[in-house]
């Protein structure tokens, strides 16, 4: 089937723009600190996506946390708050971006193609610290829509948002899973940023159904504006 054209690029955040691995030695005193609430909460996170929920989506995460951990639910959302979500953020100050990022944000942005960013934790703040802001027309967080990738609905908010078809966005990731399924299922045409090593080594990337791969941001620009 024929592509439709690219009328809109919208990008996830954490390990697409950045290097994960320059965060994860930034948190390491964290982990060693504060293991159980961060593994607590991968545990909630994992099944409200398999299973769903009705309520709010931070009540129900704290709701499964405090289960988990055996805590008073206010108190888990407080130090969820505290030192998850806001504690964060200080430790991307200064985090060096994938090489060429800027410089293609800014080639997209000058052809006249509008910009959205879909993360699954909080964004803004983070753009702020890594200097980003301001490049993208659209910033959400999937939390905000009630519902974490893979799941439709933070895509199709986010088409909405963007104001376009959701054939004629292309999503850029770096997950298969969250990103490159999520968005294919909510109809978006998807690029999936991986290391050139890991692409030839990895039969699950080389197998994935991403309609483009690159490792450079630079193959990325080419890709769109070609």
């Amino acid at each position: 089937m024929t592509k439709r054209p690219i009328r809109a690029v919208a990008f996830d955040l954490d390990g697409t723009l950045y290097p994960n691995r320059r965060f994860y030695i930034r948190l390491l005193p964290f982990l060693l600190r504060h293991h159980r609430l961060l593994a607590a909460m991968g545990k909630a996170r994992n099944y409200m996506r398999d299973q769903g929920h009705d309520s709010s989506f931070f009540e129900e995460q704290s709701r499964i946390m405090a289960a988990i951990l055996g805590e008073d639910q206010e108190l888990v959302h407080s130090k969820t708050e505290t030192l998850i979500y806001r504690g964060w953020e200080p430790l991307f100050k200064g985090l060096k971006l994938f090489p060429h990022v800027t410089a293609t944000l800014s080639a997209l942005r000058e052809a006249g193609l509008p910009l959205g960013l879909l993360s699954d934790f909080p964004p803004e703040t983070k753009l702020r610290y890594l200097e980003l802001d301001g490049y993208f027309d659209t910033v959400l967080g999937s939390e905000a829509c009630g519902r974490l990738k893979p799941d439709p609905l933070p895509f199709e908010t986010l088409a909405r948002e963007l104001g376009c078809e959701a054939g004629e966005i292309l999503y850029v990731g770096n997950s298969i899973s969250y990103d490159v399924e999520g968005a294919r299922a909510a109809g978006m045409q998807t690029a999936l940023v991986s290391g050139a090593l890991v692409r030839r080594l990895s039969p699950r990337v080389r197998a994935s159904n991403a309609d483009f791969i690159f490792s450079d941001y630079r193959q990325l620009r080419d890709f769109v504006l070609g």
